[in-house]
């Protein structure tokens, strides 16, 4: 047997490169391997990009300035799945810097990032290119681009994907999206809402959080808000709200189920279910200050619809509005008296909030935040509008503003604000009225009221028959037989006089162009409610400075069962039909207070002499007035021989219904005038500041002397 012989090894080709391990401790290094040719290579160089990017801002810049982001843009469609995917890891890692998504901007990165959405993808790219688009979609032109590019689908149907990542990320970028009200409506195409309400029940809080305010944000669609009932996305907000081991979530699941309160449908399905009732429920021991606040927050929004401020009040929501205003938390307090100043429009709601709100509201005038007083200026005011019961707190504040420690701007506005709703008690009080408070009917006009002194209505005075006091000049420009009775149900707070005698005798006039009294009387029908306080709250110390008076509540007038009517004045009826016809076409605000100054004077007895005015006398003929009706209250056009302050009202009465701005103030010794604001004329064209005048009624009428000259002075003193 021959011997073996040993058959030698094949050589390796001579142009194949033996494998070579590369170390490189700079990153400049790794940007230039991303050029390579080779799958494996480019794979590991990604990978170490990303770890490199992960340690901090400061290496995504040094990244930035390597040109890496260009090299990286390429490998997003390279035909190696893990190529790709590392080439994504490192974008959604650096897409969170400031310049880096700038450069993103640029390169236009959003298509690529959304084709790696696919379902084919590796979960890892689901992952990053999510984030990467949740960090870039901050920006208005990405959102934008997104919408254009098909972003919206993809996203939402990742909403289900098994990876918790995939679905924070997914579910963050759409919270960002959706704030464009262009994309809220696409996504409630795409039926966002099930997967939204699905993440609901994550046992990640972050995943439930962010699709909470998801929620929140596209439930502002009533479209929406239809399609999340549909879904039975009230219980599960309910549920969220009921479950103490969700306490975290509850402030923003309370802003959803805001939202949906504004709906008169959602209301009355949740009032079926009995959720109004556990809503309440929940929040009246709740001292939760977001929780409180975004409670009063919802209550404000749905209470701008009739029906459903009717739903809130049966459901006796003005408890907890009244427990929020004794809370020790700032912006619960706003929010409490926002929420009040939304349910005034319910008539009997703003009974129950008038007895104990008043007072506490008053007490919030001294505190400390800018914002708690205006709100509660506010809520004052809708509570007094055309509420003579609730009016009395008229004298809380003018204590109040009679003490120089305890006065401030606040109190100040709350007092003119309240004033603004009875024109005849504020001109009685102040002895002012602005161009923007228009006389209407059942105005009068009693002289000026001494502090501390009851202000009395119209009808308390018919009572007191013939006084030798100064006569109440009284305006009525409607005929008894257009008397509108009506029984108020729910009624926004609009414009009124003072009592229900006065809001009686007016009827809204076509030609006026004016706001006048509606007329809505009705008697007190509101249960008295008690103040319960939440559990563990305790009652704040009232401030000392602020008197803690509960208005008395006295019943409205019926004007049906009154044997007292307001008398008709047919003689100002025909003054203003008489102005409107000859002086509304007069081309320029100018001439029409000319024209008007003059109208008046021609019907109060004339211009006077300035060295005969003591001569002039005009009290003989008012108490013969009076005398004839037996009685101190006497129409305005009665009066043949008017003075000052008849004149100056008679002027205003008439401007108001006119549209001629003018304000009425009231000086001593039976002296009154107005005030007009004209523009001067400017040869140039040029828009000149108005400047400020005042009509003579009595001596020129007609004449226009500027305010503050020796002149207008002269005029408003003897």
């Amino acid at each position: 047997m021959g011997k073996k012989v040993k058959k030698e090894a094949e050589s390796p080709p001579k142009d194949v490169f033996d494998p070579l391990l590369i170390e490189s401790k700079t990153p400049a290094t790794a940007v230039l391997m991303l050029s390579s040719p080779e799958n494996e290579v480019l794979a590991k160089a990604c990978d170490a990009l990303y770890k490199f990017a992960s340690k901090g801002d400061e290496n995504k810049l040094t990244l930035l300035g390597l040109g890496a982001l260009e090299h990286l843009y390429k490998l997003l469609s390279h035909e190696d799945p893990i190529v790709r995917r590392n080439a994504v890891m490192v974008f959604g890692i650096m897409a969170s810097n400031h310049d880096v998504k700038k450069l993103l901007r640029e390169l236009d990165i959003t298509n690529s990032l959304i084709s790696q959405l696919s379902p084919e993808e590796d979960v890892v790219v689901h992952e990053f290119a999510t984030l990467c688009l949740a960090h870039m979609a901050v920006e208005y032109t990405t959102k934008v681009k997104i919408f254009e590019q098909g972003g919206l689908e993809p996203l939402i149907r990742l909403l289900g994907s098994p990876d918790p990542d995939v679905k924070k990320n997914s579910v963050e970028c759409l919270y960002l999206l959706v704030q464009d009200f262009q994309n809220r409506a696409a996504v409630r195409e795409l039926n966002v809402i099930p997967p939204l309400l699905g993440l609901l029940e994550s046992e990640y809080p972050v995943i439930q959080l962010l699709a909470l305010q998801t929620l929140e944000v596209i439930s502002k669609d009533r479209e929406t808000r239809i399609i999340l009932g549909e879904n039975k996305g009230l219980d599960f907000l309910l549920n969220i709200l009921e479950n103490n081991e969700l306490s975290d979530l509850h402030i923003e699941a309370l802003a959803v189920l805001g939202n949906c309160l504004e709906d008169v449908h959602t209301l009355q399905l949740i009032q079926l279910t009995g959720g109004i009732k556990k809503l309440l429920s929940f929040l009246e021991i709740s001292t939760v200050p977001g929780i409180q606040k975004n409670a009063a927050k919802a209550i404000t929004k749905a209470a701008f619809d009739a029906e459903i401020r009717k739903i809130l009040h049966w459901e006796e929501v003005e408890k907890f509005l009244l427990n929020l205003l004794e809370t020790n938390n700032d912006e619960v307090k706003v929010a409490a008296s926002q929420a009040i100043s939304a349910m005034c429009g319910n008539i009997d709601s703003k009974s129950v909030l008038g007895l104990q709100g008043i007072p506490q509201l008053v007490q919030l005038l001294s505190s400390n935040n800018e914002e708690v007083k205006e709100a509660a200026v506010t809520a004052l005011s809708n509570l007094t509008t055309a509420s003579p019961r609730n009016a009395s707190a008229l004298d809380i504040l003018e204590e109040i503003n009679l003490s120089t420690k305890r006065k401030n701007k606040f109190s100040e506005a709350a007092l003119e604000k309240l004033l603004d709703n009875n024109l005849s008690q504020k001109y009685s009080r102040m002895g002012y009225l602005s161009s923007s408070n228009i006389i209407t009917n059942g105005f009068y006009d009693c002289g000026q009221i001494k502090h501390g002194k009851k202000f009395l209505s119209l009808e308390e005075l018919s009572k007191q028959g013939l006084t030798d006091r100064r006569a109440i000049i009284f305006i009525n420009a409607k005929p008894q037989e257009n008397v509108v009775v009506e029984k108020a149900q729910d009624v926004s707070p609009s414009l009124s006089g003072t009592s229900s005698r006065e809001k009686a005798s007016s009827v809204v006039s076509p030609t006026e162009g004016k706001q006048e009294l509606s007329g809505h009387i009705s008697k007190s029908s509101t249960r008295g409610k008690g103040l319960r306080k939440g559990k563990g709250e305790k009652e704040e110390e009232k401030p000392k400075e602020v008197i803690n008076i509960t208005p008395q509540v006295q019943e409205e007038i019926n004007v049906e069962h009154s044997h007292w009517l307001p008398p008709p004045d047919f003689i100002l009826m025909d003054y203003i039909n008489d102005a409107s016809r000859t002086i509304l076409p007069l081309t320029t605000t100018r001439e029409q207070v000319v024209a008007l100054a003059q109208f008046v004077a021609d019907k109060m007895g004339g211009p006077v002499e300035i060295e005969k005015l003591h001569n002039f006398s005009w009290e003989l003929q008012i108490s013969e007035i009076e005398f004839e009706l037996k009685c101190n209250i006497v129409p305005i056009g009665k009066i043949k021989r008017g003075t000052f302050y008849h004149r100056a009202l008679l002027f205003k009465v008439i401007a108001d219904r006119m549209g001629i701005g003018c304000s009425l103030v009231r000086g001593k010794y039976n002296r009154a005038w107005n005030e007009v604001k004209l523009v001067e004329d400017s040869p140039k064209g040029l828009l000149l500041p108005p400047q400020e005048y005042v009509v003579d009624l009595m001596f020129e009428p007609g004449c226009l002397m500027k305010q503050g000259t020796a002149k207008a002075d002269q005029y408003k003193r003897i």
